[in-house]
């Protein structure tokens, strides 16, 4: 790949951010040092940056040059890896907002039996369907509080990032969702009245808490997944 395919690679990255609402020009611009109107010019394609230009991108948005790599065979890879059982290991953030885990965003790797993921029925939102479906995050001790003894401190919880319905994933059992709150992510079961989202703990000493879905929202857009595994340390 050359400086000019990168370049576009980074470019439309960036756009994909600004449509989903995780950035803005303006804050590239207070993250970068660079006039908006020089970021604008390179967004719509009227100008392009220098290398040190694009270094300085990577550097504010936690990007290497290996995510320009990617590509969608390597996208493949990681398919073929969740197919075999490997699920990648990643950042919460990851989990909430990236449809696609970049190589620099992996931090391990978990080993599942491949037959399970594969039975695991799905119902995405539409909006998810092109999303990779299957991820791994860690719940610290501060995390895992409202959800103890269910959650415990350091554990590893696997998400179906595929599976955004409030429909019972076995009958008469609530589903455990990840739920994006306050750009945040939370474990909690939930309900959805009155145009809210109602998380529930499974402690009883934390409260129930309420999210307006917004105008432009379903609620579908606020549930990461469901929690198909969890794995507390011995």
């Amino acid at each position: 790949m050359n400086f000019t395919q990168m370049h576009e690679r980074l470019r439309m990255e960036l756009q994909r951010r600004i449509q989903r609402g995780t950035l803005s020009v303006s804050l590239l611009a207070r993250q970068t040092g660079f006039g908006q109107s020089h970021l604008s010019n390179f967004l719509h394609g009227r100008r392009q940056l220098s290398l040190e230009a694009m270094d300085r991108i990577l550097a504010a948005q936690s990007m290497s040059a290996a995510d320009l790599l990617a590509t969608p065979s390597r996208r493949m890879e990681y398919r073929e890896g969740e197919e075999s059982g490997a699920v990648p290991v990643v950042s919460h953030t990851t989990a909430l907002f990236e449809p696609h885990v970049r190589p620099s965003a992996v931090q391990s790797m978990l080993h599942l039996p491949g037959g399970m993921l594969r039975a695991a029925p799905s119902r995405p939102a539409k909006s998810r369907q092109a999303w990779q479906r299957f991820v791994v995050v860690a719940i610290s001790a501060q995390e895992a509080q409202a959800m103890e003894p269910l959650v415990l401190a350091n554990a590893l919880v696997l998400l179906d990032r595929h599976y955004n319905s409030l429909l019972p994933y076995r009958a008469n059992r609530p589903n455990l969702y990840a739920v994006r709150h306050d750009a945040r992510l939370k474990l909690r079961y939930v309900d959805f009245q009155l145009n809210r989202l109602v998380l529930r703990p499974h402690s009883i000493a934390f409260p129930v808490e309420l999210i307006e879905v917004g105008v432009n929202e379903t609620p579908n857009d606020l549930i990461v997944g469901r929690v198909a595994l969890i794995l507390n340390e011995p």
